[in-house]
């Protein structure tokens, strides 16, 4: 027997097969530094864990209905009123095993073969692999560092075809941190408008952690003409500190939940009850905590790129959001490490980095946009100067 068509379509994610070399690499007594993986180093807040041992406590261990209780679906509606001004029934929301099974879900619902999906690129490493596992057909639109990493009107506009069915809008960005401004999302809105047949799926996962006063809009929000043709996506992973949790969420109209629902029916059914009502305890609760981390993910940002920029061969912009850097190592390429290696393109670089330096990150070629890599600074500023310092030698050494 041999693997099906839809599966031969896809590859296994480069970043977390990233994040278990370095494992692999810890447990074997290596020193290495670990950058890659997209996971905040903060533990998920005590209230969060109480509810969830409440839960627990009162027998919430059977099944639940199969995209989210009916509480935890109510705390979504609530969230989405509350942060985003958007107005959903309870039958618009849906509760996933994380944001990329909501991702999963809304592709597979809907593309048919030949179906084209507009990504802007640099992507998250999994937007690609679905769109192909559900037959349709990625549209890449290169977005690099002379344009902030963001899609513009004009590309947009450009990349529409008849067989157009999503475009996907990751503000902020993972891998770079960008984020899209009331003004850039009105502008690309007033493009949709012109594309009835074009749906939004606008992935909020990184709405909290914001910086230098950045304010957070998506685009059902800010062109409300759009809000029957866009699913809204979110999830408790990084705000929340819940990654092992697995709670994604998303607001849209009800035939697409529904339809997504029936899809969630007949896979994973209903996500961790115990965690459901983790997720309803930190989507009410009090959320201070959540101004405290970002201010403590803006001084890495500062550190991250300030240390960066003063790396042979590299330059970093300043990202808006989420906790990752994408520097261009273009002055890197074509040169050679101290062994003698060429370093022909960004992966080669990433091998270097991890060889000679012990710090480990994700080559831009996994993102759809090189020379460059992606770094997490979802960790200590000590680790972080310390991995910093070591790629700075690393980089000092090549001839």
């Amino acid at each position: 027997m041999q693997p099906s068509a839809a599966l031969n379509r896809i590859s296994p994610s480069p970043t977390l097969a990233i994040t278990a070399k370095v494992g692999a690499l810890k447990r074997a007594g290596v020193d290495v530094i670990g950058l890659s993986a997209g996971e905040p180093d903060f533990d998920t807040p005590d209230f969060v864990k109480e509810a969830a041992i409440e839960a627990i406590r009162a027998g919430q261990t059977k099944y639940t209905d199969v995209d989210g209780t009916p509480a935890l679906k109510a705390a979504i509606v609530a969230k989405f009123k509350r942060d985003n001004g958007l107005d959903y029934g309870i039958s618009q929301v849906t509760a996933n095993v994380g944001g990329k099974h909501t991702l999963f879900n809304a592709m597979v619902a809907t593309i048919d073969a030949g179906d084209e999906v507009i990504i802007p690129a640099p992507y998250w490493v999994s937007y690609p692999d679905v769109v192909q596992f559900a037959n349709g057909t990625p549209v890449f639109v290169p977005a690099g560092p002379n344009q902030n990493y963001k899609l513009t009107p004009e590309q947009l506009e450009a990349a529409i075809t008849p067989r157009t069915k999503w475009v996907i809008l990751n503000s902020p960005s993972n891998p770079t941190g960008a984020a899209y401004s009331i003004a850039e999302l009105r502008a690309l809105g007033e493009v949709l408008l012109r594309h009835p047949q074009v749906w939004v799926l606008a992935d909020d996962m990184y709405e909290h952690i914001l910086y230098d006063g950045f304010e957070f809009a998506t685009i059902a929000q800010v062109v409300p003409e759009l809000y029957e043709r866009t699913l809204t996506v979110n999830g408790c992973s990084k705000a929340y500190a819940m990654t092992g949790w697995r709670i994604g969420y998303a607001g849209g109209p009800e035939w697409l939940i529904k339809a997504m629902g029936k899809l969630q029916s007949q896979s994973t059914s209903n996500p961790c009850s115990i965690a459901q009502a983790a997720a309803v305890a930190a989507l009410n609760g009090d959320h201070g905590f959540l101004k405290t981390r970002a201010a403590a993910f803006q001084a890495r940002r500062d550190l991250v790129v300030g240390m960066l920029n003063g790396t042979r061969g590299m330059h970093c912009p300043k990202p808006e959001g989420a906790f990752y850097v994408y520097p261009d190592c273009s002055g890197l390429i074509g040169r050679r490490t101290p062994k003698g290696a060429v370093i022909t393109d960004d992966s080669a670089l990433v091998t270097y980095l991890l060889d000679e330096a012990r710090v480990a990150a994700v080559p831009g070629v996994a993102f759809g946009l090189s020379p460059a890599m992606r770094i997490s600074y979802a960790t200590s500023e000590t680790i972080l100067r310390e991995a910093c310092t070591r790629i700075q030698e690393a980089c000092a050494a090549v001839a």
